[in-house]
């Protein structure tokens, strides 16, 4: 998929015959919407092709060979350019380079983040799939548990999801039947040999299945898990359903995510037109719908301990036509961000019921995120009301989208009074970052993550 390509996916289907045998069904994939993007589709990049045109921003130009520099483990970030635009580009892509590693907060946050969902995986079940800068194999045991391990064996590098299957709650590797237990990813068997090494084992990941999500959890340094993701019990009691979901990729710093919650400005300004004029910037404050705007008051804050690792958002919305207000739009959100990669946003609405949008933010790379939202509404409410939610829910983050995938992370960005909330998101997001993070490092020559 196209870095920054975004689509609307309606509700799941039912897992396919493949997807029950352990397969890999490919998933229907929406058709994308058309906001413009400089720079030539990701695959398109991989095999060889231009780079993006000189019209392009610098940044944009940069993540798009910074992405294919890193596919092709070429150790110079030039050399993913043709020789002809290697001398005319060095010194910019140098000086944007050491520009971009002194901005950047560590690339990986340390949380729980979403893999897959639970209906994803039926027992015997492989998936692999690529999160935080790693490959993982996640496998479902036939005792129905689910377990994380690195994708590759440590025998002869083979992808044990790309064909290994399951036994019992250990996960065959497809090239020589080595099996690797899911619980501690000691290895159990070697069909040719006669002792099985005690130092024969494969890394584990610590893993989770909670409001129909598989999650997994990373830190840099190898703890365990120091917090718990809530259960939301309206969905593990049935009383909400799920009502559809949409994906996107985005390409930027995590960061800049989950921010947007203390900025309150752009709520104002960014989010005021309403749904309708679209999600193209360029268009959204045009005349012909500049008489219904949407509007917003949103106050954020951390809350304390135990659940230092959560804060909140209180959002009221309210909707104006001509200058008069409609209270049939008045709808109040409250978004809970728990730890860096997941949101709990819950709105209610006198008439039109209660729900809950789940966003997950999982970090697939050095600068691109995957976000998903899933809505679940109550069961009694016709399907057409979450689904218009969802839908306004998704133009309203497109437009955030366009800001993403085209802006700079600032480290001392220049504030007024109005925005005092933003440095406090800054100071309670930078407990997710130990002194071990991965960062972005760059010497002259070299290219390293």
């Amino acid at each position: 998929m196209e870095l920054g390509e975004m689509g609307v996916q309606e509700e799941m289907p039912p897992p396919g015959p493949a997807q029950a045998a352990g397969g890999f069904a490919a998933r229907p994939r929406a058709k994308p919407r058309g906001l413009p993007h400089p720079g030539p589709p990701r695959a398109a990049r991989a095999r060889g092709a231009s780079p993006p045109p000189e019209h392009c921003t610098r940044r944009t130009a940069l993540y798009a060979v910074l992405g294919k520099c890193r596919r092709a483990r070429l150790r110079s970030p030039l050399r993913a350019l043709p020789a002809a635009r290697r001398g005319r580009l060095r010194q910019p892509l140098s000086l944007c380079l050491y520009a971009l590693r002194d901005s950047l907060r560590p690339l990986y946050p340390n949380g729980w983040f979403r893999l897959l969902d639970s209906h994803g995986l039926p027992r015997g079940g492989v998936r692999s799939l690529a999160a935080l800068g790693e490959q993982v194999a996640v496998f479902r045991a036939l005792d129905g548990q689910v377990y994380v391990v690195d994708a590759y064996c440590p025998h002869l590098g083979a992808n044990l999801a790309a064909g290994g299957r399951v036994v019992g709650n250990c996960i065959e590797c497809p090239f020589h039947g080595w099996q690797f237990r899911g619980e501690d990813g000691k290895c159990t068997t070697i069909p040719y040999a006669e002792k099985v090494p005690d130092f024969a084992k494969i890394k584990t990941w610590p893993s989770c299945e909670i409001n129909g999500m598989i999650l997994v959890w990373y830190h840099c340094d190898g703890i365990d898990p120091v917090w718990a993701v809530p259960e939301q019990e309206e969905i593990t009691s049935k009383e909400w359903v799920y009502r559809g979901h949409t994906e996107h990729f985005v390409n930027a710093h995590i960061q800049e995510i989950p921010e947007n919650a203390a900025d309150f400005a752009h709520l104002t300004f960014l989010h005021q037109p309403v749904f309708m004029s679209g999600v193209d910037l360029r268009y959204t404050h045009s005349k012909l719908w500049e008489s219904v705007k949407h509007c917003w008051k949103g106050e954020w804050q951390p809350e304390p301990e135990p659940n230092k690792h959560c804060s909140q958002l209180v959002v009221k919305h309210s909707l104006t036509v001509f200058g008069k207000h409609f209270s049939l739009m008045d709808l109040a959100v409250r978004a809970r961000q728990v730890g860096p990669g997941l949101v709990y946003l819950i709105f209610e609405h006198a008439f039109l019921g209660r729900g809950i949008i789940l966003q997950s933010v999982t970090p697939v790379e050095p600068l691109l995120q995957h976000v998903v939202h899933k809505i679940y509404y109550q069961r009694s409410m016709p399907v057409v009301i979450p689904k218009f939610i969802l839908k306004v829910e998704c133009v309203q983050f497109e437009r955030d989208i366009m800001i993403w995938n085209n802006k700079q992370y600032l480290s001392k960005p220049l504030l007024v009074k109005e925005d005092s909330a933003i440095p406090r998101h800054r100071r309670w997001f930078a407990q997710f970052y130990s002194e071990n993070s991965t960062r972005f490092t760059f010497q002259k020559g070299v290219l390293d993550w």
